[in-house]
C-alpha cells in the first residue's frame, strides 16, 4: 500500500490494482468483468470458469486486509447485462457477503449499464463523494478531480531484453484511471491514443511495488 496526494485528500495504490481511501475507510475498484468466462462460453469460446470466484476471492481478502466499510466499482463490474444471473452458486454467496457487510456502491459501465439485481449494494451513473467525481470512463472536459476506469492501462517495458506488462494507474493532477481488478481482462497500452486523449497532457503511469510507487512518463 503506497500512499500518494490526489485532489487534496490522501488515498493509496494497491499492487492489486485497487486505490484504497483512509479518511473514508473506502476501497475502489474498477471494471471486475464478472462472468467474462461464461459469455464466452455461450459463444463457443471455453475458458476456464473460475474468474468470477477468483476476483471475488481477491477483494474479499483486500475487504479484510483494510477493514474497509465502503467499496466503490468503477464500471464493469459484470461483463455484460446477464451476468449478475449467471454467477455460480458460491460466487453469488461471496458477493451478496460482501455488499451485506459494506456500504457498496455500483457505478454503471458500458458493459454493464441495467442490471437492476446486482446481489445487494446501490447502482448510480456516477457519484461525487467529499469533491471526487467517481465514473466509469474518463471525461476530458470533467472540472473535478476525478477517479475512472474503463481503459484497463498496462505498462509495457523492456528490463534486462525482457518485454514485461505490468497493469498500473494512468495519473496527471486531474485524473486517476485505475487498472482492471478482474482475474480474466486485457489490458491497453498507457500510450495509446484513446488513453491519452481521455486524460490529457502530463500523465504518468503509476506502478506500486512494495513501500514505493514507481512513476514512469506517458508520451502524449
Amino acid at each position: 500500500m503506497v500512499p500518494f496526494s490526489f485532489g487534496g485528500h490522501d488515498l493509496a495504490a494497491l499492487a492489486d490494482g485497487a486505490l484504497w481511501w483512509p479518511a473514508r475507510r473506502a476501497l475502489l475498484v474498477a471494471d471486475l468483468h464478472l462472468e467474462k468466462a461464461s459469455w464466452f462460453a455461450g459463444r463457443g469460446q471455453m475458458l476456464p470458469p473460475y474468474d468470477s470466484i477468483a476476483t471475488l476471492t481477491e477483494l474479499t481478502r483486500l475487504v479484510e486486509a483494510t477493514g474497509a466499510a465502503e467499496l466503490w466499482c468503477l464500471g464493469d463490474s459484470f461483463h455484460d447485462v446477464g451476468g449478475c444471473e449467471r454467477l455460480p452458486e458460491a460466487a453469488q454467496a461471496a458477493l451478496r457477503a460482501l455488499t451485506g457487510r459494506l456500504a457498496w456502491t455500483w457505478i454503471t459501465g458500458n458493459h454493464d449499464p441495467v442490471i437492476t439485481d446486482r446481489c445487494g449494494g446501490e447502482a448510480v451513473a456516477e457519484a461525487l463523494v467529499d469533491g471526487l467525481m467517481l465514473r466509469h470512463e474518463a471525461d476530458p472536459d470533467e472540472p473535478q478531480p476525478e477517479l475512472s476506469g474503463h481503459f484497463h492501462p498496462k505498462l509495457r517495458l523492456r528490463v534486462r531484453g525482457k518485454q514485461i506488462a505490468r497493469r498500473c494507474f494512468v495519473a496527471t493532477p486531474a485524473k486517476i484511471v485505475l487498472p482492471a481488478f478482474g482475474s480474466l481482462t486485457g489490458g491497453l497500452d498507457v500510450d495509446h491514443p484513446a488513453l491519452t486523449r481521455a486524460v490529457g497532457r502530463g500523465a504518468e503511469a503509476l506502478v506500486p511495488v512494495e513501500a514505493r510507487l514507481l512513476r514512469f512518463p506517458i508520451a502524449a
